[in-house]
């Protein structure tokens, strides 16, 4: 099927560079990531930086669909295969190591915990979700060493780069602490892909695309954004019920994405543009809980422009 599509990085209708497209074309063949809990904690939980995690986080660290931790990371990873080569019997599988921050741990346990997933056939890459602050040069050495077997994708979650928000969110970092980490993670063969959430506490939406510029014109390779979910057990719920805040409509955080595609670089991977709130969970808003409806209203609305990835980015 033919597309008017003036964007190069696209199989299809996306005018941004899909992750779908990036894997399709790398491993050639369907990829799928199997969610992992290491049962590791984060420096803002345990009191090295703060107490509680990030008010946006709940109990699981992000890691609500990652595997039960009751299990070995070996027996999450068959189940979470064996539910995914269901779908696709001839797909390839990521390692995906989602809850909480999977570098805050010393390194040899690090070693243990990544080692068998580097050494095993059937795992074509392995991503690893942390945080600016969790990676010693120690432990990039021991990642850029598995680069030598393996595509290895760092999952640094920003969210925002002003100060200020992370504060309110109680990230526990700097954004010059998370520069800091990017420069020494860019002499690596390392992939970097970035989290932004959208609609954080007072941010307006020039905030949003300030985040996505800023971090345009760094050496990373990919980036996450999504809408902030409002989750029942959170401080982020407790703060939002005594002091509301505005969350971005549906239509507000199409209108936002697009503003913050269009000033990404065309190369740059857009690993995904919505998030999976836990529906039981979800206080607000419940119009991301319909994310292919979310999806393809992006992309109506981007040919209705007729905008793309890129068409604003101006290099440095």
């Amino acid at each position: 099927m033919a597309y008017n599509n003036p964007f190069q990085y696209s199989d299809d209708n996306k005018r941004y560079h899909t992750w779908n497209y990036y894997l399709k074309h790398q491993f050639h063949a369907k990829v799928f990531k199997v969610p992992l809990n290491t049962n590791f904690s984060c420096p803002n939980r345990d009191g090295t930086c703060g107490i509680g995690g990030c008010t946006f986080c709940g109990s699981l660290g992000s890691g609500e669909y990652a595997g039960n931790i009751s299990d070995d990371l070996s027996t999450q990873f068959k189940q979470g295969q064996q539910m995914m080569l269901r779908k696709w019997p001839n797909g390839k599988s990521i390692a995906y190591f989602q809850a909480y921050s999977n570098t805050y741990a010393p390194l040899d346990i690090l070693k243990k915990t990544f080692q068998p997933f580097v050494d095993r056939n059937d795992v074509c890459a392995i991503s690893i979700a942390t945080r600016a602050d969790c990676l010693e040069d120690e432990k990039i050495e021991y990642l850029q060493s598995l680069c030598q077997k393996k595509e290895i994708w760092i999952e640094l979650g920003l969210q925002s780069v002003h100060d200020q928000t992370a504060v309110l969110c109680n990230r526990g970092h700097s954004y010059a602490q998370f520069l800091d980490c990017i420069e020494r993670l860019k002499h690596t063969d390392l992939k970097i892909v970035v989290h932004l959430i959208n609609s954080l506490p007072y941010e307006t939406q020039e905030d949003m695309i300030e985040s996505a510029k800023a971090i345009s014109s760094l050496p990373i390779h990919a980036v996450k954004i999504h809408m902030l979910h409002i989750m029942e057990g959170t401080q982020m719920a407790k703060d939002y019920q005594l002091h509301p805040f505005h969350i971005q409509s549906k239509e507000e955080y199409v209108d936002t994405v697009i503003r913050q595609l269009e000033v990404l670089p065309p190369t740059m991977i857009i690993q995904r543009l919505t998030g999976d709130g836990v529906k039981d969970l979800l206080i607000t808003p419940e119009w991301t809980l319909k994310k292919v409806c979310v999806l393809n209203d992006i992309d109506k609305e981007m040919k209705r422009r007729n905008t793309w990835q890129g068409r604003l980015y101006k290099e440095n």
